[in-house]
C-alpha cells in the first residue's frame, strides 16, 4: 500500500514528500496496519510561533495525519509523522473504539489515552531510529562499494 501525501502547505515540498514516501513502507511493516493512511503537509505561521504549539495529529474517523511544517528540519517531521503513523495502526487495532475526549491533559487523566501516548513515542521514536540507522548503513556500503569499484 502506497502513502498518499496531500500538499496543502503552500510550499513546494518535493524532497520530504519523497521521504514520507520511502518511509512508510518501513514504518508500516514495522507497525502491521493494513488500511490506508492520508499524509496532509499544513503550513500555519501563528501556531508555529508558539512555544508548545501543534507538530502534527492523527484524525482517528478521517485516518488522515497532519503534519506542520513551517520552520521545521526533514527529520523532525518524519518523527512526528512515525509517532502518528503509531496512532493509526492503534486505531486500526480499535484502540479508538469507545468515548475519548483530546482536550488538554488527556495523557495525564486518562490511563487508556496515556498509554496509547507512551506506545507513540516510544515506538514512533525507535521505528525512525531503526530506519535511520537503516539509511546510514546503506549510504555506507554504497560509498565502499564506489571506493572499491575504483
Amino acid at each position: 500500500m502506497e502513502c498518499s501525501v496531500n500538499n496543502k502547505s503552500g510550499v513546494v515540498m518535493t524532497r520530504l514528500e519523497r521521504m514520507i514516501k520511502e518511509f512508510f513502507p518501513f514504518s508500516q511493516k514495522k507497525l502491521g496496519f493494513k488500511k490506508p493512511v492520508m499524509v496532509e503537509l499544513h503550513s500555519d505561521r501563528e501556531n508555529s510561533e508558539k512555544d508548545f504549539g501543534k507538530t502534527a495529529y492523527y484524525s482517528p474517523s478521517e485516518m488522515k495525519i497532519v503534519l506542520f511544517v513551517d520552520g521545521r528540519h526533514h527529520k523532525d517531521l518524519l518523527r512526528s509523522l512515525s509517532h502518528e503513523l503509531v496512532h493509526h495502526a492503534q486505531n486500526c487495532r480499535g484502540e479508538f473504539d469507545g468515548d475519548f475526549t483530546t482536550q488538554e491533559g488527556y495523557a495525564q487523566e486518562d490511563g487508556h489515552l496515556r498509554n496509547m501516548e507512551e506506545e507513540a513515542y516510544l515506538k514512533g521514536n525507535m521505528i525512525l531510529r531503526d530506519y535511520e540507522d537503516g539509511i546510514k548503513k546503506e549510504n555506507l556500503y554504497e560509498k565502499l562499494i564506489k571506493e572499491w569499484c575504483k
